[in-house]
């Protein structure tokens, strides 16, 4: 069996389900709701679900407080133009997250900044001139080859 490379849902432990659920929609997403407790968000492709962190212990097994924290781990948002980063940031930090590096050059070529929401899980923001994105928003590593 050949697995499909595919990310469907990224899960976030959260410490305040509506805390959480509104630095989000301060990033102007929308919140799609479920019977299952899961506040969730369709993105392009994917699915970022919010979930009580203490129920995410719970669900693996692990003693209360375990996911307390950050995890070597980020996530990604491109932008179409090298300006978007800084107003993405913005709009992070107005949502009451915390910007961690400010809109810079990057080594690659490209220019990008980090921010955290109010649970510290932490944020890229990039643009990659070498990986457009698809008209729909869609990111693919190398860019979309055309024809």
């Amino acid at each position: 069996m050949k697995l499909d490379q595919r990310v469907s849902l990224i899960t976030l432990g959260v410490s305040d389900m509506d805390r959480a659920a509104a630095f989000y929609e301060g990033l102007g997403w929308t919140r799609v709701e479920s019977q299952d407790g899961v506040i969730a968000f369709d993105l392009i492709g994917q699915t970022l679900g919010l979930y009580p962190q203490s129920g995410l212990e719970e669900e693996l097994g692990l003693a209360p407080g375990s996911l307390s924290g950050r995890a070597a781990i980020s996530l990604a948002y491109n932008v179409r133009e090298k300006g978007e980063v800084s107003q993405v940031l913005a709009l992070a930090k107005a949502a009451g997250g915390t910007v961690l590096k400010e809109a810079q050059d990057v080594f690659w070529g490209g220019h990008h900044g980090y921010f955290s929401d109010v649970d510290g899980h932490i944020w890229e923001v990039a643009h990659n001139p070498f990986s457009p994105l698809r008209e729909d928003g869609a990111f693919c590593w190398n860019g979309y080859q055309v024809g």
